[in-house]
């Protein structure tokens, strides 16, 4: 199989494979994504915070409650039918522009921190401040949310190190406890890959403590075992035309017939 892609289109399939050639050299502009959720999901983030950790009378959270079922119901009258197509991150790209709507780094994604992350000498560099609603023990960040946020920079790691895949196993070390509202750094390195096997590291500091690490065994797909997984789980038509489409366009299933 060769170019399998029209140049100035590829780039890191649902499949976790990245087939090479075609794309921006390093140090080639990417201009910024621009997306109207992303203002809005910060808004829904400040009204999280406030909520989960502020002193707020009843009577003014039953208020917003209500602003914000007219807000709600407003948005559900105004979509269209389906759900909206994912976007497909560029290995050589922003990593903050990788997944858009992720619940790490995700600037669409009111659940997102969001980490602020960068590709610095080939790994991942991020910082992050988690506020209230990222508690677990008082005044620390959730374990569970320390490692959601090392299964998505490793995985992000991975894919600027065109090595992507799903996530086999994740091992986290809590060294110390990681503080809530506090500045801090994070990075992430893809360390060696083996057959379909790949190996990533990352860590949390707070200033010059390490509070958490990970190491992580990721699994590049099966293409045709992922997508007879997808048709089978999803509800969505349009989602599932479009991992077929993206299979098709890697070649891994052959183009439909036009009718005779």
């Amino acid at each position: 199989m060769s170019d399998p892609q029209p140049p100035g289109e590829l780039g890191v399939s649902d499949f976790g494979i990245s087939p090479g050639g075609g794309l921006p050299g390093p140090g080639e502009p990417h201009p910024p994504v621009q997306d109207a959720r992303f203002e809005l999901a910060h808004q829904l983030r400040r009204i999280t915070s406030a909520m989960v950790g502020l002193p707020i009378d009843d009577a003014d959270i039953d208020v917003a409650a209500a602003a914000l079922k007219q807000i709600a119901d407003g948005l559900e009258q105004a979509a269209g039918p389906g759900r909206r197509l994912r976007a497909q991150p560029d290995p050589v790209g922003d990593p903050q522009e990788f997944f858009p709507t992720s619940p790490v780094i995700g600037f669409a994604n009111p659940v997102a921190p969001p980490v602020v992350v960068e590709a610095v000498d080939g790994e991942l560099r991020g910082t992050a401040t988690f506020d209230y609603q990222y508690e677990g023990p008082p005044t620390c960040v959730h374990g569970g949310v320390i490692a959601m946020v090392f299964d998505e920079m490793l995985g992000a790691a991975n894919i600027m190190a065109g090595s992507p895949g799903m996530t086999g196993t994740l091992t986290i070390k809590y060294r110390k406890p990681t503080p809530l509202r506090t500045p801090l750094r994070l990075e992430a390195r893809f360390m060696e890959r083996d057959g379909r096997k790949i190996r990533t590291y990352g860590a949390i500091y707070n200033g010059d403590t390490l509070t958490a690490e990970a190491e992580g065994i990721f699994i590049e797909l099966v293409p045709q075992r992922f997508l007879a997984f997808v048709t089978e789980n999803s509800d969505s038509p349009e989602a599932v035309e479009q991992v077929r489409a993206d299979a098709r366009r890697l070649g891994f299933i052959e183009a439909d017939r036009p009718p005779d």
